[in-house]
């Protein structure tokens, strides 16, 4: 249990409720079971999980069974009312509404309390109405973000076997060549050809009864992009992959092939020694790291991800942020608040315009990282920011820390600093009073459609594909 979880909430409700059935007050049953009756008041509240000797203490003082004192029932509907109600103001939807929570008190009439929670469910219900299209996907999107947050965002199984397959290939220090992934191809059966006319809705295609992995076209053979997508095709060979029966499944084979590329591209082994001695004369920066392995600033802040919890002893957060503020992509195992709709998804949620990931696009310089301490309801964060852009618009990469961790990174001495309030909604989102009171009715702005809003689920044999046009282009080139 942690502090303030619903079951230290229900098991305090349980507790008080016993206590009032034997007409004890918090000192008489502290007394009984060695504790001041503060003490007890703590656990009663939710607020300090009871150690088992005290439990069954308090289950024999109470003369009720441990088994019973410890139900996860609320004990009496004005108590599940309370507990919901609980729930409900903890939630990030009541937070973005800036209002103080309210505390369920003896002079609140069991009404009212009904009225309250009441209120909370219909929020709820619309809130989630309003988003209900892009529901699967969402939901696959934050379970999957929630499973990786588990494992510190660590794949031990995937990292030994890109260990394997790269020193097969006779790596043995600095970036991973062209020459040395196409060893690796060779090994599993594969050849690798460069055409210019691969399907718009694939990176690559495997012909499985010919041995060749088909990639696009590139002036640089060994660019970063080109030995990741090869990497990332032979992943589904070596990972065992067979069509995915649920976006779940689809999400989570992208998310694997992925890692082993970034395993491959950045060895587990060699980037480690990297970061500990960087760690070590307090100089981590992702731009060494991006440039040491010869790989994206993205490639190497989410490869950072992969390797700070498990192997530096140290939590953290990364950011992918569109110009828009729009979050493209994001981890957090550090307690950084990240914004979320009412089902908890991130993905194209605006991001607070005081963070780093949008103040940086500010800055003139953009060459280097952007370093900037922020103040948050939940402590404050360092974070090291990089601006880009592709074709279609800019981005932002973020990877931060909680302050005590900045010690150990480059630009920890950035005198930059930002204090935001979010989710309340009166930090960056809602309009000052008299601003709102001179143009309401007087405006009208055309919002921009975001494409993630109303893009369709993979569908098909191979989800997210155009089946028909994989299919004629293996028999263009079944005969070369």
């Amino acid at each position: 249990m942690k502090a303030g979880s619903p079951d230290l909430a229900t098991l305090g409700h349980r507790i008080r409720h016993f206590r009032g059935e034997r007409g004890l007050t918090l000192d008489q049953l502290g007394e009984a079971v060695g504790m001041a009756g503060s003490q007890l008041s703590l656990i009663e509240n939710g607020k300090r999980e009871p150690k088992l000797s005290t439990l069954d203490a308090l289950a024999a003082a109470l003369d009720v069974e441990l088994a019973e004192l410890l139900s996860r029932e609320a004990p009496s509907r004005r108590a599940a009312l309370e507990l919901e109600l609980g729930r409900a103001q903890a939630g990030h939807l009541y937070a973005s509404l800036g209002l103080p929570p309210i505390k369920a008190t003896r002079g609140i009439t069991d009404e009212t309390l009904e009225a309250v929670v009441g209120l909370h469910r219909e929020l709820q219900r619309r809130a989630t109405e309003a988003i209900a299209t892009p529901e699967e996907a969402r939901r696959a999107n934050t379970e999957l973000r929630e499973r990786m947050r588990e494992r510190a965002n660590y794949l031990p199984e995937i990292e030994t076997l890109a260990e394997e397959q790269v020193r097969s290939s006779g790596h043995r220090s600095g970036a991973l060549t062209h020459r040395e992934v196409s060893v690796m191809a060779e090994r599993l059966g594969f050849q690798l050809f460069y055409v210019d006319d691969l399907p718009d809705s694939t990176r690559s295609i495997s012909d499985l009864s010919n041995g060749r992995i088909y990639l696009p076209p590139a002036s640089i053979p060994g660019g970063h992009g080109l030995r990741s997508m090869a990497l990332q095709a032979m992943a589904h060979r070596l990972l065992g992959h067979t069509p995915p029966a649920s976006y779940t499944e689809f999400l989570w084979q992208r998310l694997e092939i992925n890692y082993f590329a970034a395993a491959c591209l950045m060895p587990q082994d060699a980037s480690i020694a990297f970061l500990q001695e960087a760690k070590k004369e307090k100089r981590l920066a992702i731009e060494d790291f991006r440039d040491a392995f010869g790989v994206t600033h993205e490639a190497a802040a989410l490869r950072f991800t992969n390797l700070a919890t498990s192997h530096l002893d140290m939590t953290l957060h990364f950011l992918r942020v569109a110009g828009d503020g729009a979050l493209l992509k994001g981890y957090e195992n550090d307690g950084l608040p990240l914004p979320t709709d009412v089902t908890g998804s991130i993905e194209g949620q605006w991001v607070c315009k005081k963070w780093s990931a949008r103040t940086a696009f500010a800055h003139t310089n953009r060459t280097t990282e952007n370093y900037q301490y922020t103040d948050t309801p939940a402590g404050t964060f360092w974070c090291a920011t990089q601006t880009g852009r592709t074709d279609a618009a800019e981005f932002s990469i973020t990877v931060g820390v909680p302050f005590a961790q900045a010690k150990w990174f480059r630009g920890r001495e950035t005198t930059l600093r930002a204090v935001s309030t979010c989710p309340d909604e009166s930090c960056c989102r809602s309009a000052p009073s008299d601003l709102a009171e001179r143009w309401a009715g007087r405006a009208w702005p055309s919002a921009r459609l975001h494409a993630h809003v109303l893009s369709p689920l993979p569908s098909g044999t191979f989800p997210g594909v155009d089946d028909a046009s994989v299919y004629e282009f293996l028999e263009a080139h079944e005969g070369e």
